[in-house]
């Protein structure tokens, strides 16, 4: 997919206006983050994940090497429930 858009003046910088048949094809909704890259005669933008966590995502990259020992805390001092 392909539009043509023109670069605008914002406060701090410059600013691309991106089509509608874009943002829809894509769902992007304002406030999402994008990465921006420049590669030798082109701009890649592409969205960013957001840090949404699904409990698949993190189970999947449990390994042995990332995987903690047991901590003794000692017998119950107090009303805790085991």
């Amino acid at each position: 997919m392909e539009a043509v858009t023109r670069i605008q003046k914002l406060d701090s910088g410059l600013g691309v206006s991106i089509p509608p048949m874009i943002v829809n094809e894509f769902s992007l909704k304002e406030g999402l983050y994008v990465n921006i890259q420049g590669m030798k005669s082109s701009i890649i933008i592409e969205t960013k994940p957001c840090n949404s966590y699904i409990l698949s995502n993190m189970l999947s990259e449990i390994t042995e090497n990332n995987t903690h020992q047991c901590v003794d805390t000692g017998n119950p001092t107090g009303n805790e429930i085991w």
